[in-house]
């Protein structure tokens, strides 16, 4: 037998599938696993010692917000650094494709000019993005947003029977040309006005194709189970498969996390193909300028709005995911035209001040008129335990809800809670601190369920003829660093991690190789 290129010796494996962890050697040929056995051959290319350590499949990221920040830094530093080798781009409805270049920007997270949008189509994106060679892998998701930007831009109304069928053309154009399904963000400006008629027929389309639906729902406070009703019939009215996106509402003192929670069971049941992926964070993050609603361009503009006490009244009257459940659990982060404001509740500032906290609010906007993306927020949500329980459940996966960032390069300054610390945080919590999960379990839940989730038959396991996608890591010191307001900190515990048979980390840090692919269902 030729000497693989690269053999991990005398390590723990946990492959991915859930079954008990047992001690073997993996070998590595041409970028695929080709044995995973005890006491293989010596002879090999590279040599990796394992001894202490627990070996599995690369994380899979189900949720991630990375696809316009992997153009900007393709290092991808704070998701290899955690074990992550394929992150799925295009959720909550924002991404980069496909777009109208001139209307796209407000439904790409990241966003910051760096990389000019050249593109339109789903397939000139994902090229774009493979000529800047990531370190991760990567596949993507239709946004339900850029697809209503495209043919409505930010008209707050249903679409026409035309625009309809037009956005229909670009779902089944981006599905064709390699994108693994179709997320909507139904409570963000650009989707709120979609009707449920309107997301069954697109629904439909993807089911057809056999893909994947990931829905950010319509409301996530008050409402949130009839938001996730809809979700629940628009999958069965479509056949489509489908996947709730962060699924804890918001507002769960009155036990609307249970009953969240019981409704995906009941459809499950009943024979829905369901699942949900939550973030491992207390709080949900947005932009601020969400409080700006979708007709604000028909009204003047958003400066118009904003600079007038009219236009901010009328402003207050529309929805929107910030003001939805009070000022005192949205929490500025930092900015740097108002560190006296920064860290701090709006609410409690407004109290503080002698101030509407909409006002407050409305003054941040109204400075950031040229950048409406540099005031950030986190909203209060969610408890400790209530984590525990949602991630212990089966149907559960984590995602970081995140940009991929490194901590140097063009991205040092840039912030996205969960970025530095998901996965690690996810193991460590559920593992080590709360001991709801197994070490296999665990790792099922990163790598072999999410790549089931997503139809992909040769990532999220270890096994001869699997994709080598490796972590390797002491599970005992793999834990997350970043807190609330230092996010930007490594995990650390991690030792090695190989991507498409590269080693893009060796003993703890990252080797400069990007062997990352962009992936396209169906080979395309």
């Amino acid at each position: 037998m030729t000497p693989p290129d690269l053999l991990i010796r005398g390590g723990t494996v946990v492959d991915g599938t859930g079954a008990p962890a047992r001690r073997a050697d993996v070998a590595v040929q041409g970028g695929r696993v080709v044995a995973v056995a005890a006491d293989l051959p010596a002879d090999a290319g590279a040599v990796v010692d394992a001894t202490g350590l627990t070996v599995t499949p690369g994380f899979i990221d189900i949720h991630s917000h990375s696809d316009y920040t992997l153009l900007v830094d393709p290092r991808a530093v704070s998701a290899i650094a955690q074990g992550v080798t394929l992150e799925v781009l295009g959720n909550c409805g924002f991404g980069c494709a496909p777009i109208e270049p001139a209307r796209a920007a407000a439904s790409i997270y990241g966003f910051n000019g760096l990389v000019a949008l050249s593109w339109t189509r789903v397939h000139e994106y994902l090229d774009v993005l493979q000529q800047r060679g990531p370190a991760v892998n990567t596949l993507t998701l239709v946004p339900n947003g850029q697809l209503r930007r495209a043919v409505i831009g930010v008209a707050d109304r249903p679409a026409t029977a035309d625009e309809l069928q037009r956005m229909n053309a670009l779902l089944e154009q981006g599905l064709d040309e390699g994108a693994y399904g179709w997320s909507t963000g139904l409570e963000y400006p650009a989707e709120r006005a979609a009707g449920e008629e309107e997301l069954t027929a697109l629904a439909r389309t993807v089911a057809r194709r056999g893909a994947l639906y990931a829905t950010h729902t319509r409301q996530r406070d008050e409402g949130a189970i009839e938001a996730i009703d809809e979700a629940l019939r628009t999958a069965r009215a479509s056949g489509v498969r489908l996947q709730l996106s962060h699924l804890l509402p918001r507002r769960t003192a009155d036990g609307e996390d249970v009953r969240a929670v019981q409704a995906l069971e009941r459809a499950r049941d009943g024979g829905l193909d369901v699942r949900f992926d939550m973030h491992t964070r207390l709080y949900g993050t947005t932009f601020l300028s969400t409080l700006i609603p979708p007709w604000a361009d028909a009204a003047g503009g958003a400066a118009a709005l904003l600079r007038s006490s009219e236009g901010r009244e009328r402003m207050r009257a529309s929805p929107s995911i910030v003001a939805s459940g009070g000022w005192d659990r949205i929490v500025l982060l930092d900015h740097p035209a108002f560190p006296q404001y920064s860290r701090r509740s709006i609410g409690e500032l407004g109290r503080e001040l002698g101030r509407d906290p909409f006002h407050i609010a409305c003054d941040i906007l109204e400075h950031d008129i040229e950048d409406l993306s540099r005031a950030m927020v986190i909203i209060k949500a969610y408890t400790p335990q209530q984590q525990a329980q949602v991630f212990a459940h089966p149907m559960c996966m984590p995602g970081s809800d995140a940009t991929t960032l490194a901590p140097d390069g063009p991205l040092a300054g840039a912030v996205f809670h969960g970025a530095y610390s998901w996965a690690a945080w996810f193991f460590d919590f559920m593992v080590n601190e709360r001991r709801l999960l197994s070490v296999e379990e665990a790792v099922y839940r990163l790598t072999g369920f999410p790549a089931a989730t997503l139809g992909l038959r040769d990532r999220g396991v270890l096994a001869p003829g699997a994709a080598a996608d490796i972590a390797v890591f002491d599970p005992a010191c793999f834990r997350a660093r970043a807190t609330t307001f230092e996010p930007n900190q490594l995990a650390t515990g991690m030792r090695h991690v190989v991507v498409n048979g590269a080693l893009a980390l060796r003993d703890g840090a990252p080797t400069g190789l990007r062997p990352g692919q962009v992936l396209r269902r169906g080979g395309s």
